[in-house]
């Protein structure tokens, strides 16, 4: 399965964003001056508009831990929805099974989330899936198998403090599971991008 692998926080200080939402991933960075044209001022550098628009969906394949061929696929799907392109990708790629489980709080970060989803801790309306790109629909629960109740490291971070308030989940912690109960609006979603910047890119 293809992955990520370029350094994280190094990542995060070339965007100017947090992706990853951990704690430390823009310490050296100034967090005052987050998008893209404020990081190029910082190093004296003009960016064009095609710049921006890169950096934008760099942005979006960091955040949801995609790669190019992934994202164009999605971007294809979304130009054909009735909403717009920029909400219809982002919707997309918010109900992905390895993102909804990171929202959850069964993982601490997608790399984690996709990992926990590959190797069948997580059931969708009691049946294991296994693919991290499974798109979860309004109503599906999600929820951790019988035997991964008792893994420390799933438990602890269920149990643990959220990084983020997703108003389209309903959490249950006693029987370890969440419930897609709507769609998310784009207001909603934990994530600093201009998607349509990413779109006007891929609509060249």
């Amino acid at each position: 399965m293809a992955t990520r692998r370029e350094p994280r926080f190094k990542l995060c200080r070339h965007l100017g964003v947090n992706v990853y939402g951990h704690p430390k991933a823009l310490k050296r960075a100034d967090t005052k001056k987050s998008s893209a044209s404020a990081a190029a001022a910082r190093m004296g550098q003009k960016v064009s508009q095609y710049g921006l628009q890169l950096m934008e969906k760099q942005k979006i394949k960091a955040y949801y831990g995609i790669l190019e061929r992934q994202f164009a696929r999605y971007f294809d799907i979304a130009k054909k929805s009735n909403e717009m392109t920029g909400d219809a990708l982002l919707k997309a790629l918010e109900c992905r099974l390895d993102n909804l489980v990171y929202r959850i709080g069964f993982a601490r970060s997608i790399r984690q989330a996709r990992q926990f989803v590959t190797h069948g801790h997580i059931l969708v309306n009691g049946q294991k899936v296994d693919i991290p790109s499974y798109g979860v629909k309004v109503n599906d629960v999600i929820s951790l198998k019988e035997k991964s109740r008792t893994n420390a490291l799933i438990e602890t971070n269920f149990n643990g403090p959220v990084a983020f308030n997703a108003p389209y989940l309903e959490k249950n912690k006693e029987q370890f599971s969440a419930k897609l109960i709507r769609e998310p609006l784009r207001e909603e979603l934990p994530i600093e991008v201009n998607e349509i910047l990413a779109v006007e890119l891929y609509s060249k």
